[in-house]
């Protein structure tokens, strides 16, 4: 994996947060799943082979993620936060035309930024399905895992594979809790006016209904190999988003 220089935008609470970038030309914005960061797409090679093809390739870190700040006081997560900080990315980069992408919660994030006024010139929304996209942050397997951390009593044993990954990867609970309470539904998911793809693994069955999701707003559908965690680094993947990126190039 390609090591970048961090850097840093202000986000409208003052919060320092980071992103890394790779390559020139049309921006595209990639943003990362609950519990992950930005080096997501240096690892999958998505970042790398959109960079090779002429894109300028940004990657921001989530707000208790990677390298952004973990705040502990909750009122650092209020409701709609990291759309709030997706906004101020794209202002303070000066970002007039460029794409945007996202998976698992940046795409929730990726979508939510469009409801709220965002322009991207094309959406990618992979590793979501319809009831997810309408769910609020509360309830649910990772909220239980992460209530059993915070409050220090055992995991299920359902939610053993999701402890470890936040035990290996280093980050605080009690951020990613504040996180998960800051995320809102977005109920008003209408069609969108510019191309979208909603880009699912097989094995996904927590997002079994992704396809529908791609017909409500439009957009095109492309399953790919394996389950949640899996399909975003399956070259499958990588290769429908390298191709539906490359189609908005002028």
């Amino acid at each position: 994996m390609i090591a970048l220089p961090v850097h840093r935008f202000r986000a409208r609470d003052g919060l320092e947060l980071a992103y890394r970038e790779l390559g020139e030309g049309t921006p595209v914005v990639l943003l990362h799943g609950f519990t992950s960061s930005g080096e997501a797409w240096l690892r999958s090679g998505l970042a790398e082979q959109l960079a090779e093809r002429g894109f300028r390739v940004l990657l921001p870190d989530f707000r208790g993620h990677g390298a952004s700040p973990r705040p502990g006081d909750p009122a650092g997560y209020p409701p709609d936060v990291l759309v709030d900080d997706g906004l101020a990315f794209a202002e303070q980069l000066g970002l007039t035309e460029y794409a945007l992408g996202g998976y698992s919660l940046g795409a929730r994030v990726a979508f939510r930024m469009v409801v709220r006024g965002a322009r991207p010139s094309r959406i990618l929304l992979g590793g979501q399905g319809l009831a997810a996209m309408r769910r609020g942050g509360g309830g649910g397997p990772l909220h239980r895992v992460l209530a059993a951390l915070t409050e220090g009593r055992a995991v299920e044993p359902a939610g053993a594979g999701t402890a470890h990954r936040i035990a290996r990867l280093g980050t605080d609970p009690h951020a990613l809790m504040h996180v998960l309470r800051s995320v809102v539904p977005t109920d008003d998911l209408t069609a969108l006016t510019i191309p979208a793809l909603v880009a699912v693994g097989g094995e996904d069955a927590g997002h079994a209904d992704a396809e529908p999701l791609a017909r409500l707003v439009n957009a095109e559908f492309a399953p790919v190999p394996g389950d949640h965690h899996g399909a975003p680094a399956s070259p499958e993947f990588t290769a429908a988003a390298v191709r539906f990126f490359g189609g908005g190039r002028r």
